[in-house]
């Protein structure tokens, strides 16, 4: 009940925004055939940003038990591309709303979703959202 309460509280002020804004990054990437690898993480990073309490982001050979490759060097390749291009600007704007949120002591729980985003938005590729446990 309270996941379901957090997560209420997160979509009305501000995930609704950011999850729109990762999908609208999906779709330009989508566009063009080189952004295609990062549309489809973007995809998934904006489905954690609409609704991100009860979901963790992890490394998907953890999930599948092997490598692939999203996860193997061509995936490290891809990140580094990805951070120099737009990732570390994307990952400063959720830092800058986790240091706005952590004000107060309600916004604690925001600001680590926040940070969550952030670390995801320097490296989002061989990562994958799964159901906390």
């Amino acid at each position: 009940m309270i996941r379901l309460l957090l997560n209420i509280l997160w979509f009305i002020f501000g995930g609704f925004i950011s999850g729109c804004l990762w999908l609208l990054g999906g779709l330009l990437l989508a566009i063009t055939i080189v952004g295609l690898p990062y549309a489809g993480a973007a995809w998934r990073i904006a489905g954690f940003a609409f609704w991100p309490f009860g979901k963790e982001i992890v490394p998907r050979d953890l999930v599948t038990g092997r490598e692939d490759l999203g996860t193997g060097p061509l995936g490290c390749a891809l990140n580094v591309i990805w951070f120099v291009l737009g990732g570390w600007y994307i990952a400063l704007a959720h830092l800058v709303a986790a240091a706005a949120e952590a004000v107060t002591i309600i916004g604690i729980p925001f600001a680590i979703k926040d940070l969550q985003l952030a670390v995801v938005a320097l490296a989002p590729i061989g990562r994958t959202v799964v159901d906390r446990r």
